[in-house]
């Protein structure tokens, strides 16, 4: 059989791996310029987008000589097989495509002038054209941008002197790059935790991260239209405390008199005037007239809080939206084990550290990826199955109940010390709750050990499930004795201000819930390694428990949305807590713990996470602070919502006030009554909100299905292909034998 010459094609499939696992991914790739670990890259890099086919030609021929083996000789196909597949419309293409550039070059040549040049190169470069081909079409399409851009060239000083600039600009670029990626709060850290234990641990300190800018926001808003202009114009007389640093643990004495806590604020108009002596009135107006509009300080309370709570409320959404379609990109678990294996390793570290690291992630990557392809331990009987169902519903049956009379126990003592006012009685309630939500978690994970969950991430999801159970019946309990006890009944405290007797049993069972999370790190962790080490004989380190830390964050957060009405400054505490906690969990987790036994991929973790901050957090805060808001009756004595009937009240008189004494901002007014005292505006901003994350929900179901479906064919025309080429040469193979005969 006569050789025929055709053109065979070297194709090179380049995989989008940038967007798989977003939420983790991103710690393993520097910024611009940067390796990953921080080092100045060599060359900038490309992330295609789609999956693209990069086709090179190269001019072959297909010869039945000994010294030239093609794929399909070495695949033992036959001639008649050869010659077919030679034919195939894909092998074919390249002198289609040859053809075309010779008799329609110059259509072509036009077309690419009537576009820009970069625009041009793009269409150039994904045209299915040889490599010499697109040089020739460049070259002859770009000709006077070449001319035009080689004039620089014929002075050599000027050419010297150009190249020294943008040697020297990309010098400063990649320098500004490596400062701000360094400015990225605890990025190096995130790596290192990521390289050593995972992703599941990981996500806890990333959403440790989102608590933190979420307060250093809430923090800014009230700082700035709160406590700073309060700060400008103190009460005169009002704190004559002595600090004497017990007030660190029981939130009295100097601090209830100070910006801390809601009582020191007043219900005047804040107004700088150029007078030597200004005294605020007792009525909410200033006795001196000044030319400027007066600062409401009820008003600002209200409203600071309110749009506070409304920007929160849409970063919260907004990152629900992100994230849903970020966990829930669907690709093959065998496609990134393929990607991670060939494609993971970054070229351009030098240092050692940067090294290692980059290993031991690449070593979890691939034990998450191959646990998830790993389904079980196989069938299991019915007696086995009916022996785990009734385990399942003992543990159940014993956490509810530990719950329940965790519950029950926080009402009776917080009933039983309602009245008590010494220094050391009031740390009693936060000291048993702290304690309830120290040891209940440990009686979860026993009895998940009993359970002997088959997927690390159910058994991780089921111990969320059950500590949100506790910290929501808590929290109900300890809103109830607020807001449904103290509020009404302020006078057995023997105090004129309820809401600085709540503000300060929030600030302690912050406290003590930090006390206590430091408690469970040392104990817990260090002292359980030493005792393995020591007692035990064991270099056997405890693993770190997702479920428990992160519900810690959330309960804390929740305690400072709930009380940030009652103190002000407590984001502050809040992000005090969080900056310290960071360290010591990390320096904790290097230390003491280790991987889990069982690696898995948390990629929905952080959905989770911040989905579980949403509605059973944010919405329960949001509605008792609402509640307090519309229905409550402030204290007084007290607050800048004194003398008035609910706390809502102050926005009404101020819109009217502000109608009266400015004409020209009765705009304002009428802004304040459309948008806060009219329902339908809430509500409808809440339903677009909820449709909002619907209609993402929907997309990315669809698109689920979508790339479910493509990725099935796909693998059917592979599976058909293999078929073809078997039968095909099985045929040839008979007709040859046959031919023979």
């Amino acid at each position: 059989m006569s050789s025929s010459r055709s053109r065979a094609r070297s194709v090179r499939f380049d995989v989008n791996i940038c967007s798989i696992d977003s939420d983790y991914e991103n710690l393993s790739e520097g910024q611009p310029g940067q390796g990953s670990f921080g080092e100045p890259a060599d060359g900038p890099q490309r992330c295609p987008e789609t999956l693209q086919l990069d086709m090179f030609e190269s001019t072959e021929s297909w010869s039945s000589t000994s010294d030239h083996i093609t794929p399909l000789r070495r695949n033992h196909c036959s001639a008649a097989t050869q010659k077919v597949l030679s034919h195939m419309p894909s092998c074919t293409a390249g002198k289609y495509n040859s053809a075309v550039i010779s008799n329609k070059k110059d259509q072509l040549v036009t077309d690419l002038r009537g576009l820009s040049v970069r625009e041009g190169k793009r269409k150039l470069r994904a045209m299915p054209l040889s490599l010499g081909s697109k040089m020739e079409l460049r070259r002859l399409a770009f000709r006077d941008v070449a001319k035009g851009s080689t004039t620089s060239r014929v002075i050599p000083c000027c050419s010297d002197h150009s190249g020294h600039i943008s040697k020297t600009c990309r010098q400063c670029l990649f320098g500004c790059l490596n400062v701000l990626g360094s400015l990225q709060l605890w990025h190096s850290a995130m790596k290192k935790v990521s390289g050593r234990f995972g992703t599941g641990v990981l996500s806890y300190f990333l959403f440790l991260r989102t608590l933190l800018g979420l307060n250093l926001l809430l923090f800014i808003i009230n700082g700035l239209f709160v406590v700073i202009p309060q700060a400008i114009h103190p009460p005169h007389g009002y704190n004559s405390y002595t600090f004497t640093g017990l007030e660190l643990l029981t939130g009295k004495g100097y601090f209830s008199h100070s910006l801390m806590f809601y009582g020191y604020y007043t219900n005047t108009n804040l107004t700088t005037c150029h007078a030597a002596h200004w005294t605020p009135g007792s009525t909410g107006e200033s006795l001196n007239p000044c030319d400027t509009v007066p600062y409401n300080m009820p008003a600002a309370y209200l409203l600071t809080l309110a749009s506070s709570f409304f920007i929160i409320c849409m970063i919260l959404v907004y990152s629900i939206s992100k994230s849903f379609g970020r966990s829930f990109h669907v690709l093959k678990s065998n496609g990134n084990l393929a990607v991670n294996v060939f494609c993971a390793w970054d070229f351009k570290l030098s240092k050692k550290t940067s090294v290692r690291f980059q290993s031991e992630k690449i070593s979890n990557q691939l034990k998450e990826l191959l646990s998830e392809m790993i389904t079980g331990d196989g069938e299991k009987s019915c007696t086995q199955r009916l022996c785990r169902l009734i385990v399942h519903l003992l543990a159940w049956t014993l956490c509810l109940a530990s719950i329940c009379l965790g519950a029950m126990g926080v009402y009776y003592l917080s009933e039983a010390t309602i009245e008590t006012d010494g220094d050391t009685e009031v740390l009693l309630l936060p000291a048993v709750v702290s304690g309830i939500n120290l040891l209940l978690p440990a009686l979860f994970n026993l009895c998940a050990w009993v359970e002997k969950h088959d997927s690390p991430s159910v058994c991780v999801h089921v111990s969320i499930f059950r500590n949100l159970l506790l910290k929501i019946t808590i929290v109900g309990m300890l809103c109830y004795h607020w807001l449904g006890r103290i509020s009404v009944e302020p006078g057995r405290q023997n105090s004129q201000c309820w809401e600085d007797i709540v503000g300060q049993e929030v600030y302690r069972l912050l406290l003590m819930d930090f006390i206590f999370t430091l408690l469970y790190t040392f104990l817990g962790e260090f002292l359980w390694r030493l005792f393995s080490k020591q007692v035990r004989g064991r270099d056997r380190k405890p693993e770190f428990d997702i479920a428990r830390n992160v519900m810690e964050l959330i309960y804390g957060q929740t305690l400072t949305w709930i009380g940030v009405l009652f103190a002000p400054l407590l984001p502050a505490v809040q992000i005090i807590k969080l900056l310290v906690l960071f360290y010591i969990k990390k320096s904790s987790l290097m230390v003491n713990c280790q991987a889990p036994r069982k690696p898995w991929r948390a990629s929905q973790m952080t959905t989770l996470f911040i989905t579980m901050l949403c509605f059973p957090s944010f919405v329960s805060a949001a509605v008792s602070v609402s509640y307090t808001i519309w229905k409550i009756k402030p204290s007084s004595g007290c607050g800048p919502f004194r003398n008035l009937d609910t706390m809502f009240q102050s926005g009404s008189q101020w819109g009217q006030g502000l109608k009266n004494a400015h004409p020209v901002l009765s705009g304002l007014s009428w802004v304040y009554n459309s948008l806060v005292e009219n329902p339908v505006f809430l509500f409808l901003a809440s339903g677009v909100f909820l449709l909002v994350i619907y209609f993402h929900a929907q997309v990315v179901d669809g698109q689920k299905k979508i790339i479910s479906r493509l990725e099935n064919q796909i693998e059917n025309e592979g599976k058909d292909k293999k078929f073809l080429i078997t039968r095909l040469q099985a045929t040839c193979e008979q007709n040859s034998l046959v031919s023979h005969r």
